[in-house]
C-alpha cells in the first residue's frame, strides 16, 4: 500500500512540476515581450526564477517519491 502512495505522490509531484515549467515559460515570453511596460517585464522575470525555483523542487519531491517506491 505503501508503494501504491509513494507512485501517487510521485505523480502529483511530477504534474505541479509540469504546471510550474509551463508558468516559467509563460513568465519568460512577457519579460521578452518588447512591447510590455518594463514593470511587466521585470515582474515577469522575478515570477519566472519563483517558477524556476518550484519546478525543481516538485522534481526534486518527484523523485523522492520514486525511489521510496522502490524500497
Amino acid at each position: 500500500m505503501e508503494t501504491v502512495k509513494q507512485y501517487a505522490n510521485q505523480a502529483a509531484e511530477t504534474i505541479q512540476g509540469k504546471g510550474s515549467e509551463a508558468s516559467k515559460e509563460a513568465n519568460k515570453n512577457v519579460a521578452k515581450d518588447s512591447d510590455a511596460s518594463l514593470g511587466t517585464r521585470a515582474s515577469a522575470a522575478k515570477d519566472a526564477v519563483g517558477d524556476k525555483f518550484d519546478e525543481q523542487k516538485h522534481e526534486t519531491k518527484a523523485d523522492v517519491h520514486k525511489e521510496a517506491a522502490k524500497n
